[in-house]
């Protein structure tokens, strides 16, 4: 990394795949200098490189590692950038029954999807300006419980309700913090079929329309994003609707799969 002072940067964790890498492609169109690109599969990173160009830096990192986390912060201690975008991206998902997780699994899933989007922004919100925005990730996974999506789920309630809360503290600042809830995302981590049976996602987008509405929104200070009528609906019926209702609603419909049989 060119060591520079003041350099107005965006930083995107999970950038190398699905929503990080439309996010890449939108931020070439904003006024920044640096992309700091973050995955921890380093060729997928240097594959990005090589077509989005010097503007985007590799930083390999494993988000569901506390040190490696923490490494970042020693980066921005050196480099002093002005950081415009915040986009809190990485996650890990995955449909099961709880007995199915293991301890590792279920607190790596806890660190990425929740600690490290909290750890992130208290340290990059001391290397803002006002105008800056933060786009956390969240889910239309959030409005309800998901009973065997149940620890996803969970956490991109943590994930929206921080970033909505964290928004209301920061507008004193001129900083927006937006979280992203979106439904089906068609990317290759999408899983397509589940116990042999390939899969019906309802209202799916794509990835490149998920990030186009959030980046609008959040210049908009909108402290939410939905993409997509589907997903709307969702909400809205999750707002009107019992949750256990909800839960039986989602049992039923994941029936075919495999599930509560």
């Amino acid at each position: 990394m060119e060591k520079q002072e003041g350099r107005r940067i965006a930083i995107i964790t999970g950038a190398s795949g699905g929503i990080g890498r439309e996010f890449t492609k939108l931020m070439l169109m904003e006024n920044v200098d640096e992309i700091w690109a973050i995955a921890r599969n380093p060729s997928r990173l240097a594959a990005l490189k090589e077509e989005y160009g010097d503007k985007v830096i590799e930083i390999v990192k494993d988000l569901s590692e506390p040190e490696e986390v923490h490494s970042i912060e020693r980066i921005l201690q050196e480099k002093k950038p002005i950081i415009d975008f915040l986009i809190n991206n990485a996650g890990v998902a995955r449909m099961g029954a709880c007995e199915e997780f293991s301890v590792e699994e279920t607190e790596a899933a806890v660190y990425v999807n929740c600690s490290a989007v909290a750890v992130l922004c208290s340290m990059c919100i001391p290397y803002m300006k006002a105008g800056s925005r933060i786009l956390n990730i969240s889910s239309a996974s959030s409005f309800q419980p998901l009973p065997y999506l149940n620890l996803y789920a969970a956490t991109k309630v943590f994930v929206r309700s921080y970033s909505r809360a964290l928004n209301a503290e920061l507008k004193k600042k001129g900083i927006t913090v937006t979280a992203v809830c979106p439904g089906w995302v068609d990317t290759e981590l999408l899983i397509k079929e589940i116990n042999g049976k390939k899969v019906k996602f309802k209202g799916m987008v794509s990835a490149k329309k998920v990030a186009g509405k959030a980046l609008r929104d959040a210049k908009r200070g909108k402290d939410m994003s939905v993409c997509g009528m589907h997903v709307k609906y969702e909400h809205v019926l999750a707002k009107l609707f019992p949750q256990k209702m909800s839960m039986r609603t989602w049992i039923y419909r994941i029936r075919e799969y495999g599930y509560e049989k």
